[in-house]
């Protein structure tokens, strides 16, 4: 395999690259707004294991409400978290306001422009420091995530299953990275990884690579990358607990360390059983939710209790919301999920009371 490939990409990326608001257009000079590394910043952490589709309209949102560090680290936490609800990963929600703080109190509110400066930060590592500093601020970097490791394993069919193969990915790219382009370079990858070299089904008959692709002459792109198998994730159980009275519904703050922490929610157990309800009460089971996290499976069961009065429970950060503000509260996408019961089981009671 030649390295004329690298210039193949770039040609196929400067007739095909994705428009994109936190993308420079290819082949053009960085913009010279001071923000704009903060923009790239902001993007490649929304984009850590979520797509471009769902991640634009958060984008924009975050960007009008935080147009720039300084404004996002001023934030209040809980309403960083709920703009971000419903983008799931909400680790990322607190290490982009810890990242964002310490920007500003270490650094005078620039990002830093150097991969080993950029790894320092919360949430930052190897590929998001790469990242920012080819996006944002034109550095020769090795930006590597899973779409480029897709390419690189086909066209050199590195057999070691990731993410052992990883060692093998970089030294095989690091050498042919074009000196001052690093950042088309790899943009020119990634949508390649997304329009062509695809997860199944790879269209090697568009490939500007086709003739360098080692897998594509084996006749076997679909095999690679190779994989370690996937460990089954176990399932855990759990109960939320809707208490409804006078039109509101009781939402509490959870902690902030944890799963979803610092997110407003329905109050719920620990998700090891079925947990001691808050308060004694009729409590009628209205149905089930599941949803999967990183490492296991959830299913959590829905209990509400209607009531005549709001009853004191003192739970952290307690609040009652009209049962028509739910649905735009922001709740996590778990919690909105059983939400959804609840509101249900509400307009059903509304239906046989009239």
């Amino acid at each position: 395999m030649t390295d004329s490939w690298p210039h193949q990409l770039l040609d196929w990326y400067r007739a095909h690259a994705r428009v994109l608001p936190w993308r420079n257009p290819p082949g053009r000079a960085l913009p010279t707004d001071p923000d704009w590394p903060y923009r790239v910043w902001l993007s490649e952490i929304m984009l850590q294991q979520t797509t471009v589709e769902a991640v634009t309209p958060y984008f924009h949102a975050f960007t009008a409400r935080w147009p720039n560090v300084a404004a996002l680290a001023a934030a209040d936490d809980t309403e960083v978290m709920q703009a971000w609800a419903g983008l799931g990963y909400y680790a990322r929600a607190r290490n982009l306001l810890a990242c964002a703080r310490v920007v500003v109190e270490r650094h005078g509110g620039r990002f830093p422009g150097l991969e080993p400066e950029l790894r320092d930060l919360p949430g930052v590592g190897d590929y998001t420091a790469a990242a920012v500093a080819a996006f944002g601020f034109g550095r020769d970097a090795v930006v590597i995530d899973g779409n480029v490791e897709r390419v690189v394993s086909r066209l050199h069919a590195i057999s070691t299953p990731l993410p052992a193969a990883r060692a093998a990915i970089r030294a095989a790219l690091a050498p042919v990275v074009p000196q001052g382009q690093a950042a088309d370079f790899a943009q020119g990858m990634m949508d390649l990884a997304r329009r062509v070299c695809t997860v199944r089904g790879p269209n090697c008959l568009l490939c500007p690579l086709a003739n360098s692709c080692a897998a594509r002459r084996a006749g076997t792109p679909d095999a690679f990358p190779v994989k370690a198998a996937r460990k089954a994730r176990p399932t855990r159980t759990g109960t939320a607990w809707w208490i409804e009275a006078g039109g509101h519904v009781l939402t509490i703050l959870r902690p902030a360390k944890g799963l979803l922490g610092g997110m407003r929610a329905l109050p719920s157990c620990d998700w090891r059983g079925e947990g001691t309800p808050p308060l004694a009460g009729d409590w009628q089971s209205i149905g089930m939710v599941r949803h999967g996290f990183t490492h296991f499976e959830l299913e959590l069961v829905v209990q509400a209790l209607l009531l005549d009065q709001r009853p004191d429970l003192a739970l952290p950060g307690e609040q009652w919301l009209a049962l028509d503000t739910v649905e735009a509260a922001g709740l996590p996408t778990l919690f909105a999920k059983a939400a959804r019961l609840g509101l249900a089981a509400a307009q059903e009671r509304g239906k046989m009371a009239a």
